[in-house]
Parts: C-alpha cells; structure tokens; sequence
C-alpha cells in the first residue's frame, strides 16, 4: 500500500482508499472526522482541508502497514489501538484532533526504538 495507490488526478481519491480498505467512503469519512460530503461532494473532496485529512491517514498508514503487513491491519490499528502515551487515544483520534505529526513522530519513534 503506497501513496499512489489512494491517488486520482493528483489527489487523494476517497473511493479508492475505501476500495483498499475494503470499507465505504462514509466510514472513511467518519475516520477522518469529516461528514459524508467531504468524500462524496467533488468540490468537497478537492478542498484543503478533505485533502489534508486523508493525506495525513495514508501517511501514517504508510508509515505502519511495514511492521503489520497488511493495509487492513494497519487500518485496524489506526483506528483502534490506543497509543502510549496519548491518554489512551488512538491515532484515529488524534488525527481529528489535529496531532498526526504527533502520531508520526510516534511511529518514527517506534521505529527507532525509543518507544515499545
């Protein structure tokens, strides 16, 4: 799972990141804590801010499906584990918050061996 795999004309495309996640264009707008509209609406989708979100998931996405191996279980942990140190959120959830370069840092971190 790459980056241009989610990507159609230069954006990231919501149908095909639910294609690949085997999940609907509704949940992923729910994962990224947009309404329906962001991922439906053609205008919508190609706002900053849809783009934003959906750039940030498959990033970290990217960043982690390596260590599980599969896009359906990193998609699983994004939106289910909480992480260490984060209050018990999950990456999902600091995504809508704003933190996804908290989460990456994270992950970088992970990678790196200072966190387990």
């Amino acid at each position: 799972m790459r980056i241009e795999t989610f990507a159609e004309g230069g954006q990231f495309a919501p149908g095909r990141i639910a294609q690949v996640l085997r999940t609907t264009r509704d949940e992923v707008a729910r994962t990224i804590g947009l309404g329906r509209d962001a991922v439906m609406r053609p205008d919508r989708i190609s706002s900053a801010k849809t783009q934003k979100r959906l750039r940030e998931m498959v990033e970290i996405l990217n960043r982690v499906e390596p260590r599980f191996g599969s896009p359906l279980i990193a998609y699983a942990w994004y939106r289910s584990e909480p992480l260490a140190g984060f209050s018990g959120l999950t990456a999902m959830q600091l995504v809508r918050d704003g933190y996804a370069a908290d989460v990456m840092d994270f992950i970088d971190a992970v990678e790196a061996g200072v966190h387990a």
